[in-house]
């Protein structure tokens, strides 16, 4: 891999782990810009952190790592289990809005174990140079994006046909535009698969399609568990390797259409 690439590859990574970020926490786009001027830890604006999130910005400049990172290390040091340490609570007694923000979360970017990621981790992760923790990775290649697609329709049909749950798993999908909701029923009904990046930006809405659907709560399941969850779904379904040949098919076949006369006894069969 020449160093386009790896760049490249870096700033999608980067942008997978700002968006895990922030969603981990609830935080909105303004809580890491309101940070870094509040404590002046760096300099980053809510636009530049709208195009790392998207990976749109080529060439951040060092202060936005340094702002980023100093954040994740004051983060890590001075907010425990929802409690904000006094040090930190003095430096924003101006910025109460702000407190509140890391009182209701402030999960740094580590991997569990390792060291928090600083400014010149953070770059490194943006050139490619490094892997984000496994947490924040939650990037998809396209190769395996079928395979998750029909690990994704198991899970919501719980192996039902679609007809059968129809409406209920629709009525739970969030999104309102008709091109995602039939999009999504495609994808349901094995009509369709979704690209790499379609079921990126559609993780939030399947989590949430899954807590409204009952079977896990929003919180309860974060992204990257969730994504696990379906990679693990699709090794057992053997999508993954492929393999799913035609003599599997008809084996399955003959025993669906065996099933009935094998444990039903039709008009005039002899009586046990």
């Amino acid at each position: 891999m020449g160093y386009r690439e790896e760049i490249a590859s870096g700033r999608v990574a980067f942008a997978h782990l700002i968006k895990v970020w922030h969603e981990r926490n609830g935080w909105s786009h303004r809580v890491l810009p309101a940070l870094a001027e509040a404590l002046d830890l760096g300099r980053v604006h809510n636009s530049q952190l709208s195009m790392l999130r998207n990976g749109k910005l080529a060439a951040p400049g060092p202060e936005v790592f340094l702002a980023l990172g100093r954040i994740n290390q004051l983060l890590a040091a001075e907010v425990r289990a929802g409690s904000v340490g006094d040090g930190l609570r003095r430096r924003l007694a101006s910025q109460p809005e702000l407190i509140a923000a890391l009182e209701a979360s402030a999960q740094p970017v580590q991997d569990e174990g390792s060291p928090v990621l600083g400014p010149g981790d953070l770059m490194e992760v943006f050139v490619g140079l490094r892997l984000p923790p496994v947490a924040f990775d939650l990037r998809i290649a396209d190769g395996e994006a079928g395979c998750l697609s029909a690990a994704l329709a198991m899970v919501f049909t719980a192996g039902r046909p679609w007809r059968l749950c129809r409406d209920q798993v629709l009525a739970a999908y969030p999104p309102e535009k008709r091109q995602r909701r039939e999009r999504f029923a495609d994808v349901m009904a094995g009509q369709a698969d979704y690209s790499g990046s379609e079921l990126d930006s559609e993780l939030p809405d399947l989590r949430r399609t899954l807590a409204a659907l009952g079977a896990a709560g929003e919180g309860e399941l974060e992204a990257d568990q969730f994504l696990d969850l379906l990679r693990q779904r699709a090794r057992l379904l053997g999508m993954a390797s492929g393999s799913t040949g035609s003599d599997d098919l008809a084996a399955a076949i003959r025993q669906e259409l065996g099933r009935p006369f094998n444990s039903i006894e039709g008009p005039g069969s002899p009586s046990s």
